[in-house]
């Protein structure tokens, strides 16, 4: 179990990192051509794995996997990336924190699950957050399209729940491994891209001294944070493997002075509400 919590803690800090370097290269391409380079960089390092999948045994497990591809991956990212631009790192894993509990909610509604009042606790802490991060956006003079970033983060959360719910269903009515259910997922995101890309796959306007650090970030965020996440949720109940993963809000807090910006106090209670909500939701 020890193993798990470590794990969790480390995928939350390479998701943080990787989501600092996405940011800083958020002027050499907009947010679908960052996201097809990362999908389709992502995908060769999980090429092994596509492979050896069952494409006649498991055909419909797999068009659910790319369908979530597609949803989760494709149409996620893209609002992910394009939120982070204009809200910065540690706001956009802010808003984030709302995944889980919207995913409690969406039990409540959907499956008739029972939330037990600490989650409803929870889901105000997290809904506090997400105010503070808007109140503190709007009072910056550097930061620009507020309102829409935060709108580009929801709608990211909610594509990201989507395509996990649907991952979900495959892991357990199938007999695919989770590192070739993510491999599917990421060839379904990177073939949804491939229509808006209209051929450049890479950025037009993305100098060539920059990709060592687009492959760094594609590693960190999305092949190490897969990977570490799929033994998280070996390893851990799933509430307190998300509880740990989503502690990226305050390790952001440390990232203000090399995106240049100053740390408010709106910001560092704001992380503190969304760990803390999100802990109060899972546990």
């Amino acid at each position: 179990m020890f193993i798990g919590h470590q794990a969790a803690l480390a995928a939350a800090m390479a998701w943080t990192a990787a989501s600092a370097l996405w940011r800083s290269l958020s002027q050499f391409g907009t947010a679908i051509e960052l996201n097809g380079l990362k999908n389709g960089l992502a995908l060769l390092f999980f090429l092994p794995f596509l492979f050896t999948l069952p494409w006649t045994d498991q055909t419909r497990a797999i068009v659910v996997l790319l369908l979530s591809g597609v949803i989760g991956i494709a149409a996620g990212d893209s609002f992910y990336l394009g939120g982070l631009r204009r809200l910065g790192t540690q706001r956009a894993l802010t808003v984030e924190a709302i995944g889980p509990v919207l995913a409690s909610m969406g039990g409540v509604l959907m499956m008739g699950d029972t939330v037990r009042p600490a989650a409803w606790a929870g889901a105000f802490l997290v809904s506090c957050a997400v105010v503070l991060v808007a109140q503190q956006s709007k009072a910056s003079s550097a930061t620009n399209g507020t309102a829409f970033g935060l709108l580009l983060c929801v709608l990211a959360v909610m594509c990201g729940l989507s395509g996990a719910f649907l991952s979900r269903h495959v892991l357990i009515t199938s007999s695919l491994s989770p590192m070739q259910t993510a491999a599917i997922r990421l060839l379904g995101g990177w073939l949804g891209l491939l229509p808006l890309l209209r051929g450049r796959l890479r950025p037009k306007h993305l100098p060539k001294g920059v990709m060592a650090k687009v492959v760094l970030a594609t590693l960190l965020g999305t092949n190490l944070g897969i990977v570490l996440q799929q033994v998280v949720f070996q390893m851990l109940p799933v509430g307190q493997g998300i509880t740990l993963m989503s502690t990226a809000p305050v390790m952001a807090l440390f990232l203000h002075r090399l995106e240049g910006e100053s740390l408010q106090w709106q910001g560092i209670v704001a992380g503190l509400l969304a760990v803390s909500g999100v802990a109060l939701s899972s546990l």
